[in-house]
């Protein structure tokens, strides 16, 4: 007689760890699924992805910036008397405080001189002959006065000292074309203009000016 037998079960725990697998599998899937999120091209969560713009963001502040300025400025030979009575009481009534130099906002008329790398001396009547007044007109506009003037522009709002830095320049490029550009700064001299602007108060003898409006008589 011939004896039949059954032929042996695959062994189960191959099949299980697939299961196992499988599973794990979408767990994981689901978990990158709650942690995703839809940004949609162009609303505001995708701009605040995006690169750091120095130029978008000078022509955005730069309107407030200059109104603030233009608002709080003071008459030169005011401003003068003031920061050589009490340089303290004069940076407390039209200045902003900053960590180097307090920023001053100034409106001057004066006569051209000749110029230096775009930097105009004024001849200002009212103002004593040690009084050097300066305004500068590019094409390179220096220094982050602008930025620094309102006082609420703070390293804090930027992710790095590089774009506290590009903001101030960018700032100044969007002064530059909306301030500069229209005027013929290349042929100043012997002409008479009003500054309204903004400086560091470092040297109270020496005053360079960053306009934020220029008007040429």
């Amino acid at each position: 007689m011939t004896s039949t037998s059954t032929a042996p079960k695959a062994p189960a725990a191959p099949r299980r760890g697939l299961y196992l697998s499988l599973a794990l599998g979408v767990a994981v899937l689901a978990a990158i699924a709650l942690d995703t999120t839809v940004v949609q091209v162009g609303s505001e969560a995708d701009a605040r992805q995006q690169a750091f713009s120095a130029d978008t963001y000078g022509t955005t502040e730069f309107p407030r910036i200059q109104s603030v300025i233009q608002e709080r400025a003071v008459d030169a030979v005011t401003l003068a008397q003031a920061i050589a009575a009490d340089k303290d009481a004069a940076i407390a009534e039209y200045g902003t405080p900053a960590s180097t130099g307090a920023i001053m906002m100034v409106t001057v008329t004066g006569v051209a001189g000749e110029p230096r790398a775009g930097v105009y001396p004024l001849s200002v009547e009212g103002l004593s002959e040690d009084q050097k007044v300066r305004v500068q007109t590019g094409p390179a506009i220096n220094g982050t006065d602008l930025r620094d003037a309102p006082g609420d522009i703070a390293f804090g709002g930027f992710k790095n000292q590089i774009e506290y830095q590009d903001a101030g320049a960018g700032i100044n490029r969007a002064m530059a074309a909306q301030v500069l550009e229209p005027v013929d700064t290349a042929n100043l001299t012997g002409k008479t203009v009003t500054v309204t602007g903004a400086f560091r108060l470092i040297n109270p003898a020496n005053w360079l000016i960053t306009p934020v409006s220029l008007e040429v008589q």
